[in-house]
């Protein structure tokens, strides 16, 4: 009993399994990456609370409770959590929609969405409902994050001009910019422009070089010492010093309903960012394994305890990640170390980033979201898979053109109309002998010394019997007989591909029976798995295809077809005792 309960504690408390063992060799690089990942934090923290409309210091909150709690709680042991550009959109786009009245306001429903986020996550990872991940199929993923990249990028543009509008909506937005571009502050333009090329100019250099740190820092210096605080540029401003203070939640029940939409898609998305990158960074280490169920406890944990920590809705970050593991990172000390980091800044350095332009951190952002579009698959999609680019599209557009949130709903929703469409007219062969074999091939494919015998029809479904292809099936049936003509006495279904039957697909398959027995022709099944078996059986329609009708190999069914007569006392009971080793099987 013992055992278990440690066995469970480790499980639950992942940092249980490596920080007993922890070996010295890991040290530099776990100190390296998480200096690094804390110092990039900075700059993308506050660029990031921008995006969610938040002021800057709460991006700072965001990457140190939850980097901490995850620390502790994560089976991936390098995943960098804090806030992420992506899931700072969907926060702004569902906050924008529920017309806030105030600054405090906004801000309190951020903070609840992180406890709500969260709430959700922890509910999941209880319910083992990690496997949710896998209907956000990789079109829908690219597509999406294409878009949001794009709705990023125009969000990001003003603060880049020197702009200061309110507009909701990636089109207003655009209208908006064109409408004031006469008014664009060339000084600012300048600023941006410049931080830009340096920080493309140094990751060129380096890819592991602070880039982003390196214009915070410049930025900082020229308006402090050559722009004697220039009025003309927009800067951050006062940000808080100190580290963020316990804070109770307080809403009413009116905010659970406006926040939940929101939030459900925030839990879902962010769930699925984390584990596409954990498993990514697994498979490259080979070190560890990560459990998806406890992710979601981990993030939905990070996500609670931050939101009473004035943190907002963290994820795991593609970037922040990759430096970690390109840095050394080989357990969550790295991560730990990254919460001192953004920690020691909340107590010491905060009085010096009010002279922080805002186009630098438009700068920033704009160069970060510029490497989540993907060209490169869209493209590999359209030359091998129409249908799946298809679905890339319509995703892109939605998420473009409609929002952030309905964007990843309706992605779904294609991708399971396209799963649906598919499965409702799977492959159907039909197949004949290769000569001197035992094996059977579709007689489209296998052209060549093909044996078919004009009474005989064998047909191989590939896909599951359900009610949506359960007329296709009927309909492709029907074709083939009337191809073979009135000489057919014999189908033989391949049943090796059918791994599932649902009551509405027996009861068609029962009446399909009866129409060939009428017609003269007699239906034998070959290759049918356990679970089939099972199902023909439990239905009756094994009784009714008859038990002798069954063969385990295709061409048994053929021989005996060919041989259009009984099977001899020795044949059945050959068949009936490779049936039962089967059925065991």
């Amino acid at each position: 009993m013992r055992i278990t309960f440690v066995a469970m504690l480790r499980n639950f408390f992942p940092i249980l399994q490596w920080l007993p063992g922890y070996e010295k060799k890991h040290l530099s690089g776990d100190i390296a990456a998480g200096i690094t990942v804390g110092i990039m934090l900075i700059p993308q923290g506050m660029a990031y609370a921008l995006i969610a409309g938040l002021p800057p210091v709460y991006g700072l909150y965001a990457a140190l409770a939850p980097n901490l709690v995850y620390a502790i709680l994560g089976s991936s042991r390098k995943l960098a959590v804090g806030p992420v550009a992506l899931d700072s959109l969907i926060l702004a786009s569902g906050l924008a929609v529920m017309q806030l009245t105030s600054v405090e306001a906004y801000i309190g429903m951020a903070l609840f969405m992180a406890l709500l986020v969260g709430i959700l996550q922890l509910t999941m990872g209880f319910l083992k409902m990690g496997f949710l991940a896998n209907f956000l199929s990789r079109p829908v993923v690219s597509g999406f994050t294409s878009a949001a990249a794009l709705v990023i990028a125009i969000s990001q543009l003003k603060y880049l001009l020197g702009l200061n509008f309110e507009a909701t909506g990636t089109l207003s937005t655009v209208k908006t910019l064109w409408e004031n571009i006469s008014t664009t502050n060339f000084l600012e333009l300048s600023i941006g422009g410049v931080a830009i090329l340096i920080i493309l100019l140094l990751k060129r250099i380096h890819k592991k070089l602070p880039a982003a740190m390196v214009v915070v820092i410049l930025g900082i210096i020229g308006v402090y010492f050559f722009s004697n605080q220039n009025t003309d540029v927009a800067l951050i401003g006062h940000i808080p010093k100190g580290l963020p203070a316990f804070t109770l939640h307080t809403f009413h029940a009116t905010q659970w309903g406006m926040a939940f939409p929101t939030a459900l898609v925030l839990a879902f998305v962010a769930f699925a960012e984390a584990m596409t990158m954990a498993k990514a960074v697994e498979e490259k280490s080979n070190e560890y394994h990560t459990d998806a169920n406890q992710e979601l406890r981990a993030l939905g944990l990070a996500n609670i305890i931050g939101s009473f920590f004035q943190s907002y809705p963290a994820n795991a970050g593609f970037s922040r990640t990759a430096v970690n593991v390109g840095e050394g990172a080989k357990t969550g000390l790295a991560s730990l170390i990254s919460a001192i980091v953004v920690g020691l800044t909340l107590l010491f350095l905060t009085p010096y980033f009010r002279f922080l332009p805002n186009a630098i951190l438009g700068a920033i952002i704009l160069v970060a979201v510029f490497g989540l579009v993907d060209l490169k698959y869209p493209k590999v999609l359209y030359q091998r898979r129409k249908d799946e680019f298809t679905l890339l599209v319509l995703t892109f557009f939605a998420t473009l053109l409609i929002g952030i949130s309905e964007g990843i709903i309706f992605g779904i929703l294609f991708s399971l109309l396209l799963l649906v469409y598919r499965t409702s007219k799977p492959h159907i062969a039909v197949l004949g002998r290769i000569q001197g074999t035992d094996y059977f091939k579709n007689v489209n494919r296998f052209s060549d010394d093909i044996e078919t015998v004009k009474d005989i029809l064998v047909l191989r479904f590939d896909g599951q019997l359900y009610f949506a292809n359960i007329d296709y099936f009927k309909r492709e049936l029907n074709k083939n007989i009337n191809t073979k003509g009135d000489a057919l006495r014999h189908i033989i279904v391949n049943a090796e591909a059918i791994n599932y039957m649902d009551s509405t697909a027996v009861s068609k398959l029962k009446q399909i029976v009866e129409d060939l027995r009428e017609q003269g022709i007699a239906l034998y099944i070959s290759g049918a798995i356990g679970p089939i078996r099972d199902i023909l059986h439990q239905s009756g329609l094994a009784d009714l295809v008859g038990r002798d009708n069954f063969f385990v190999r295709t061409v048994e069914a053929f021989e005996y077809c060919k041989n259009k007569g009984p099977h001899t006392a020795i044949q059945r009971k050959i068949s009936q005792e490779t049936q039962k080793r089967s059925s065991v099987t």
